[in-house]
């Protein structure tokens, strides 16, 4: 059974922080729908249109019709465990810091045996189910585990070298003012974290989440305000070289689309919170993260952006804050390239209308601050890229996924969007 994760001993500043490294990245263009779907934690493999034959590995042909007509779909991920062994050493470096790591073959269910990772807690022989999760070079990788859960089956070594889990991480949420800045807190003190420090814009103004915040024993707010760039260059000076884990949930909101406003004033606050908020924290705090990223237990190992859902297409109600959001988004694909050789990951939650005054004129369901912790929380835990939070995001991507210019019509059509 696997050992429960002990808190770090306090880091010795004469010591040199380990260099990243990262497991083989190289994959061919058609393996790379294991890694689009490990981005949102689905276990999918490729299936022949004409014979239904499951493809693995992945490849560009049938491999019993010679039919190019292969789609990517959700398999069932039950199997047996065949065979399995245990590397003590690697000419990887990767794996060579890492080791010992299992590793065996898993007969599914659905028909094909497929090489993967094994979970320490696996019995030999024994029924598994397969997870697809992204390893340190942001490809995906397949992880058989055991079908029931064992106790502290989330510290396993291998396990946690592919998730981003909370526990004794130390976490910056930057807007202490967002409505999911307690609910936050909370559902990553209940994860295990070990410290939770919280960016206070404006510290004169009264804040109504400050009374709740300071309830929590392991809460520090701290002063920062992201569209100063003095001022978060000055708390990543002080915390910068602390934080595992980032967590950016400035938003500024506005309704409203070009014509509906006289001037361009909102709009500017928009880009300047929503969009050039988000460089100003990657240039002070990305550096910083990307060098610890090998630092043990208290390595850094998240970037996670809040976003609207509709940076994925407009909502014209909303029109020029959905347009900083798909800035935003379009940045932070920037950010996970430039994150990647360090094994940093970066993960966008993509949520629908919430819960606060912004979104009063729109029907429900609204989101909840508490499902918005949920599902960072969970979506750490399971190291994805892409998270949905919310009846309405979900139903968009899948609405997008299906036709984005219908989805693009059905949205500016006039008769009301999602």
């Amino acid at each position: 059974m696997t050992q429960p994760l002990a808190p770090p001993p306090k880091k010795n500043p004469q010591k040199r922080t380990v260099s990243p490294t990262l497991p083989p990245a190289r994959r061919s263009r058609a393996s790379l729908g294991i890694s689009a779907a490990a981005a949102e934690g689905r276990f999918m493999l490729q299936v022949c249109e004409e014979c239904k034959t499951i493809q693995y590995p992945a490849r560009d042909a049938c491999s019993r019709c010679l039919s190019v007509d292969l789609n990517w779909q959700d398999i069932s991920p039950h199997g047996e465990l065949l065979a399995e062994t245990t590397v003590r050493t690697s000419t990887n470096q990767f794996f060579r810091e890492r080791a010992p790591w299992r590793t065996g073959s898993v007969k599914l269910d659905a028909g094909p045996t497929i090489i993967c990772h094994v979970h320490g807690d696996v019995e030999p022989c024994s029924r598994v189910t397969i997870w697809n999760r992204l390893d340190r070079s942001g490809q995906g990788v397949l992880l058989a585990v055991p079908e029931t859960n064992t106790p502290n089956m989330e510290d396993d070594p291998q396990l946690r070298a592919m998730t981003c889990d909370p526990k004794h991480r130390r976490i910056l949420i930057t807007d202490g003012r967002n409505a999911n800045a307690p609910a936050l807190a909370a559902a990553l003190t209940e994860a295990g974290a070990s410290m939770i420090f919280i960016g206070e814009s404006e510290s004169w103004r009264p804040n109504p989440n400050r009374v709740e915040l300071e309830k929590l024993a392991n809460v520090e707010i701290l002063p920062l305000d992201v569209t100063d760039t003095k001022s978060t260059r000055e708390l990543a000076g002080e915390i910068g070289g602390k934080t595992d884990i980032l967590i950016n949930n400035v938003q500024f909101i506005r309704p409203g689309g070009v014509l509906s406003r006289g001037d361009t004033g909102f709009a500017h606050d928009e880009i300047e919170v929503n969009y050039l908020g988000l460089m100003r924290l990657a240039q002070a705090f990305g550096p910083g993260m990307c060098s610890r990223t090998a630092d043990g237990v208290n390595a850094s190992v998240a970037w996670v952006n809040i976003l609207s859902a509709y940076a994925l297409v407009n909502s014209p109600d909303y029109g020029s804050f959905s347009a900083s959001n798909a800035a935003a988004l379009s940045l932070s694909q920037s950010l996970r390239a430039e994150f990647r050789n360090s094994g940093l990951r970066l993960m966008n939650v993509f949520v629908g209308p919430t819960e606060d005054d912004w979104h009063q004129p729109l029907p429900p369901p609204k989101v909840l601050p508490r499902a918005v912790a949920n599902s960072v929380v969970q979506g750490l835990r399971d190291g994805l890229e892409d998270v949905y939070c919310g009846d309405v995001a979900k139903d968009l991507v899948e609405r997008f996924r299906a036709g984005p210019k219908i989805l693009e019509r059905e949205m500016t059509g006039g008769e009301g969007g999602a």
